[in-house]
């Protein structure tokens, strides 16, 4: 029988031991090659999750399709020598969302060809959403309306899956993609009541197109425990606001809770959240933010040993791409010229993640990493710019390359969630 992480997890938790998996959601080579790493380092399955925005079968924002992404991550996973049997593909928020603009009888046919390709490609985590209205629905939509919708894309994936069998993941309870747009106080609980209503309505769309057996691999709900980010702050988790809901899971035997936003929470809050249920935590602009303090401190470090001028550094250069392709941000980072130019570079939300794959970006960056390659890092700047990462090294009586200290860098944020998913 093929090794199942999530179902594992499951029985796991109903024997009493409490675990979660972490789901790595980002698409930057650096950070799978680090959740690689890692997952040699402890001996666990990695997932690692797309959404319908990033890969679909018109390339989404990644130029990849669900094919081509496999290929892409298992290139990495030969690269580091991981073993591909532990390696788990997810796709996130798949349904019509790219295609909003569209009425929703067109939305939703791209939308099973989008599920189709997601299962071919050997996906084996599927986040059904279909909560996004189309150009011709009337908001908000209704919960029989999103679970009607989520169980036909069910079905065409499980008309398509000829071999193992995808999980699900239902729900749509989650702030926009890539975190709030301004500052944040609080957060509203998914209520207990309505985290039942929505499973029971997605059971009564599965019944009846006959998905019964699709149904009993829900294994999880999407909700909201209290977890969320802004620009510039993080609402962290408190357990007592989110008591009741956690206590609804024995209404509802044998899923957990999805937890999404919970980048920039510290461990023992992650561990809260796996400990009530909460029991697969996404995290995805954590790990390019941390891959992003790296590169600014080895620019700090390459701009005093070579006492390069500021207009020749990183973050310099990048400025100016946010500047002239504002598309990624504009819409997103408000106040005053010197408040958005705060958060162009140093947001939680940290849309400076679509930049990195681009030519100049690119570039740059091959550049500062050519330029410290050709030095001996002193392990005073190490400490004075990169000072998370400078005690593991100097401790081992490693000299670090300046790769090195990127990829332990995005390790650091990985373990945590390893950690408070008891996997180390």
């Amino acid at each position: 029988m093929t090794y199942n992480p999530f179902l594992d997890m499951l029985r796991s938790r109903a024997d009493g031991n409490i675990t979660g998996i972490p789901s790595i959601c980002s698409s930057h080579p650096l950070v799978i090659e680090a959740a690689l790493l890692e997952g040699i380092a402890n001996k666990t399955p990695v997932l690692i999750e797309a959404t319908c925005n990033q890969v679909n079968q018109d390339g989404g924002y990644t130029g990849m399709t669900p094919s081509g992404f496999r290929r892409y991550v298992e290139q990495i996973a030969d690269k580091v020598g991981f073993d591909k049997k532990n390696l788990f593909l997810g796709g996130d928020h798949l349904g019509p969302n790219p295609w909003k603009n569209l009425p929703a009888e067109d939305a939703m046919a791209k939308a099973k060809v989008l599920i189709g390709q997601y299962v071919e490609a050997g996906f084996v985590k599927i986040h059904l959403d279909a909560s996004m209205p189309c150009a011709d629905d009337v908001a908000p939509l209704s919960d029989a309306t999103i679970a009607t919708r989520s169980a036909l894309l069910a079905k065409m994936s499980e008309d398509t899956a000829s071999g193992q069998k995808p999980v699900y993941i239902i729900g749509t309870e989650v702030p926009i993609p890539g975190g709030a747009m301004e500052a944040i106080d609080h957060l509203e609980v998914t209520s207990a009541d309505a985290a039942i209503a929505t499973y029971e309505a997605h059971r009564g769309a599965f019944a009846a197109l006959d998905l019964g057996d699709a149904f009993s691999r829900v294994i999880g709900l999407v909700v909201q425990p209290g977890v969320e980010f802004g620009n510039e702050n993080v609402i962290y988790y408190n357990p007592a606001a989110a008591s009741d809901l956690s206590a609804a899971l024995k209404q509802i035997p044998g899923i957990v809770f999805e937890a999404h936003s919970t980048d920039y929470q510290p461990v023992a809050a992650l561990s809260s959240l796996v400990k009530d249920g909460f029991a697969i935590l996404k995290v995805g602009p954590g790990v390019t933010f941390a891959m992003r303090e790296a590169l600014y401190g080895l620019d700090q470090i390459a701009s005093f040993l070579d006492q390069i001028p500021p207009s020749d550094m990183l973050a310099t250069k990048l400025e100016h791409l946010m500047l002239n392709q504002p598309g990624h941000w504009e819409k997103y980072y408000h106040g005053d010229a010197n408040a958005q130019r705060l958060q162009r570079h140093f947001s939680y939300s940290d849309r400076i993640r679509y930049y990195w794959p681009t030519q100049e970006a690119t570039t740059a960056v091959d550049s500062l990493l050519s330029r410290l390659m050709q030095r001996n890092l002193p392990e005073p700047l190490i400490s004075q710019y990169l000072p998370k990462v400078y005690p593991l090294f100097a401790a081992a009586k490693q000299k670090p390359t300046a790769r090195d200290l990127i990829i332990e860098m995005i390790r650091l944020v990985i373990r945590d969630y390893e950690t408070a998913c008891r996997r180390i």
